[in-house]
């Protein structure tokens, strides 16, 4: 297939995505969605990502991925390098238009988290893995915790689909009320069964067991030695849980694509293994340097490198999540004020493509004060947000051809995509205690810092209705937070003017 024919079709259908594309994943491709909600990284991107390389090949797959991207990122550049400009204090009305904006968007990630919730909720126990999900996530935050979260998730419901409690406490039960295992079983009881076939099969039937076919056989004495064998009572099968995972039949090993999988093979399975060791060899590499240097011994660059490498890489549940760990990474160091974290906030809501395109405003934000021009501080920040996620599932579909049979496999991602959708939770959670910009007044805080939306009641109503348009009236997520944006001024031109 020539280069053309095989990227053309790919370039025709994405090229626009980065322009108009809102939100993330589509749901309509359940295999490829729910994996890449399951892995790290944006869920949008990697979705995209997979689905052109089925299409065309991973060149296709690279491609339509920066064109999902780049437009949002190039936009977010630009805001940047207009906040960089802008003194420390603004007018009034601006910031009512991003307490505004910030309200609306709360609501949209809110019902967003509900939507994922409806589908990631199969039965009680991810019912209580997304409650626990979003509740461990607003008590602590760290940069090993969120991982831990996921981890603990996919073991949980590995260890309940495979039956291992159930199966356990059968046998203590067992234990307990002296049963033997293969216990031998005990003769037909002809002073019972009064010997008749008639009176044996009713017997039978009261305990629902299926009757074996009566053997042929004109000897009676031998036709009794065989009913004693046939008509004995087996133990009855242990009805299964509707969840339980049920053994797989054996398939014969895919050659060029492989008939049950979204996939076709891209990557065999030895270098899939080999990317994922590299990846996870320079993950903790990173980490180490990360935590054991001191940030004053580092370069900039390098330290913004490793902070968004390492978000890029334990963020689950997609670009909600990542903004509140972006907070701690970027703004507690001082690389970036508290104002212009919330300026971007308020804005990437309303820009296409992925909220990872934020990363992009805060690395080139996080080069002024030094010697590196803010286009390399926002190369940088794209390159490390976004690698981990795209590596991780290039990697992954090595592997994906010998485990979606696995029924342990399909258990962990269903712990796992609870879990993230909780983390949803916990970043409504996060916005809503700094969506209120502050411009300073009497609210004892310096102008430009977050203060919760609870603290006004217009901004609580602000969230409800972005919601409620998006839930029951089907408003997209642009316009009902451009419609918070102007609600935001209109209550400031009203009461504040």
């Amino acid at each position: 297939m020539k280069v053309w024919t095989r990227y053309g079709d790919v370039i025709a259908a994405t090229w626009h995505l980065g322009f108009t594309a809102f939100g993330g994943p589509a749901v309509q491709f359940q295999t490829i969605f729910a994996i890449s909600q399951a892995l790290p990284g944006s869920a949008s991107a990697k979705m995209l990502f997979c689905i052109n390389s089925v299409r065309g090949g991973l060149g296709a797959g690279f491609l339509a991925s920066a064109f999902f991207a780049l437009p949002g990122a190039i936009g977010m550049y630009g805001l940047s390098v207009g906040i960089s400009q802008v003194g420390d204090t603004l007018p009034g009305p601006v910031y009512a238009l991003l307490s505004g904006l910030n309200a609306a968007t709360v609501g949209i990630i809110a019902l967003a988290a509900v939507n994922l919730a409806t589908r990631a909720v199969t039965d009680k126990l991810t019912r209580i893995l997304v409650f626990l999900g979003g509740a461990m996530g607003m008590l602590y935050t760290a940069l090993w915790y969120y991982p831990v979260i996921m981890v603990a998730a996919g073991l949980t419901t590995m260890v309940w689909d495979l039956r291992w409690p159930h199966i356990a406490t059968k046998n203590i039960l067992q234990l307990r009320r002296g049963c033997v295992r293969n216990k031998k079983p005990p003769m037909f009881d002809a002073e019972w069964g009064r010997g008749s076939w008639p009176a044996t099969t009713l017997w039978i039937s009261s305990l629902n067991k299926p009757l074996p076919i009566q053997p042929r056989n004109s000897e009676s004495s031998s036709i009794f030695e065989t009913k004693d064998l046939y008509l004995h009572p087996r133990p009855a099968p242990v009805p299964l849980s509707k969840y339980a995972i049920m053994p797989s039949p054996p398939t014969a090993r895919p050659t060029s694509i492989d008939k049950n999988s979204n996939f076709p093979i891209l990557l065999s399975l030895k270098p899939g293994i080999a990317l994922l060791a590299l990846f996870t060899l320079s993950f903790l590499t990173i980490i180490l340097l990360h935590v054991l240097l001191p940030p004053s011994s580092l370069p900039r660059p390098f330290s913004l490198f490793s902070s968004l490498y390492l978000a890029g890489t334990i963020i689950f549940g997609g670009g909600p999540v990542v903004i509140p760990l972006l907070r701690e990474y970027i703004v507690t160091p001082g690389w970036v004020s508290p104002r212009d974290f919330l300026l971007g906030l308020a804005i990437i809501q309303s820009f296409p493509g992925p909220n990872f395109n934020f990363a992009v405003y805060l690395g080139a934000l996080a080069m002024k004060g030094t010697a590196f021009p803010s286009v390399a501080g926002a190369l940088i920040a794209f390159v490390a947000i976004f690698a981990p996620g795209l590596i991780i599932v290039l990697g992954f579909l090595g592997l994906w051809t010998r485990l979606q049979e696995q029924g342990w496999f399909r258990a962990i991602l269903r712990g796992v995509n609870a879990a993230a959708v909780g983390l949803v939770f916990t970043a409504v959670y996060k916005l809503w205690e700094i969506g209120l910009v502050s411009n300073g007044g009497t609210s004892g805080v310096g102008a430009g810092s977050g203060l919760p939306l609870g603290g006004d009641p217009w901004l609580v109503a602000l969230t409800a209705g972005a919601f409620v348009g998006g839930k029951w009236f089907k408003v997209s997520a642009p316009v009902a937070i451009l419609a918070g944006g102007v609600a935001g001024v209109g209550r400031w031109a009203i009461f504040e003017r």
